[in-house]
């Protein structure tokens, strides 16, 4: 029987940062009122001529060479963006192209905003589970920047850009890796964090253009209490169901999307401060990508055995929780 295991691990985020204090120059708001609220004190931008793909194929590229994986050998390459360069074709074929993967590599997108990077995740592990693929990498690749209104002083100061990856493979120790996720879509939630226009459903025109529909955005304080609400119950449900708790979980990471959403879901599973891995201060909220760069940004105290549970949220609504054995 086999088992999927992360091998490898990488990202990459823009040189330029974005800080509180610079922000304040672009809308009214300032250090202490975001850092109060979110706990953001800077986020990176791309200031390229370039979409989400350029991101991931940093992150893919880092990827291959830290790992010493050859691009002719991988199978499957499956990106999260809620970014995408083109309507058509996928980020993911861009990003395939731009690695050079297209020997035996297929290449598809997913959306599932900043929850991709679990569901990503658990689709690479029921490829590799079912003997279908031995080389795997998810990339989550946003260019939050390019759906941000910077008129808009309740959603722009939340926000970067930045891209990560992992390789996944097989394993006949199922004690590693993936062990047990949750995965949950509520469309109701649809009015309360969405981008109106430039869809099927509503067109690009001069009237949603003037009307500035072409942004993110979101109702804060239905999106918290979900968050909240969500996360919490679906790791929950994954912890009770694999006997875990603070006393033998290891670490704990959650979308990096607002620090009180991130203490409120900890605090209320009882997992140790020092347990919880945050580095949204700097990075904000990449959306897919965050959980991927803030396990990337941590990596040096992740051993091989770690007791690792992972949760997001976002637009669909759509959440879960992933409970995984480090094997690095």
């Amino acid at each position: 029987m086999l088992n999927a295991i992360i091998t490898g691990i990488a990202s990459y985020v823009p040189d330029y940062v974005l800080n509180n204090e610079e922000l304040s120059r672009m809308v009214d708001t300032n250090d202490e009122w975001i850092m109060t609220r979110v706990g953001i004190k800077e986020r990176r931008i791309l200031k390229k001529d370039a979409g989400s793909s350029y991101l991931g194929i940093q992150a893919v590229k880092k990827l291959l060479e830290e790992t010493g994986t050859n691009p002719d050998d991988v199978d499957l390459l499956i990106c999260a963006t809620s970014n995408p360069d083109y309507r058509f074709p996928s980020t993911a074929s861009v990003i395939a192209h731009g690695c050079g993967l297209e020997k035996k590599c297929y290449a598809y997108d997913i959306q599932a905003a900043c929850a991709g990077f679990i569901v990503a995740a658990q689709a690479a592990n029921a490829y590799i589970k079912a003997g279908l693929y031995k080389k795997v990498i998810v990339v989550c690749a946003e260019k939050m920047s390019s759906m941000v209104d910077y008129q808009d002083r309740a959603t722009c100061p939340l926000f970067g850009d930045g891209a990560g990856a992992v390789l996944i493979e097989p394993t006949e120790d199922t004690s590693l890796g993936f062990q047990d996720g949750v995965f949950h879509v509520d469309g109701s939630g649809l009015e309360n964090l969405v981008y109106k226009a430039g869809g099927s459903a509503k067109p690009a025109t001069l009237e949603t253009v003037a009307a500035r529909e072409h942004y993110l955005y979101q109702e804060g304080r239905a999106v918290y209490k979900n968050a909240v609400m969500d996360m919490f119950n679906s790791t929950k449900d994954v912890m009770e169901r694999n006997n875990l708790n603070n006393d033998n979980i290891d670490w704990f990471v959650a979308h990096q999307a607002n620090m009180r959403i991130i203490e409120a879901v900890g605090g209320r599973l009882g997992i140790a401060e020092e347990k919880v891995l945050v580095n949204i201060e700097h990075t904000g909220n990449t959306s897919a990508a965050s959980i991927p760069i803030c396990l990337d940004e941590f990596k040096g105290k992740l051993k091989k055995g770690d007791k690792i549970v992972l949760t997001a949220f976002g637009a669909g609504f759509t959440w879960g929780a992933s409970y995984l054995v480090w094997a690095i």
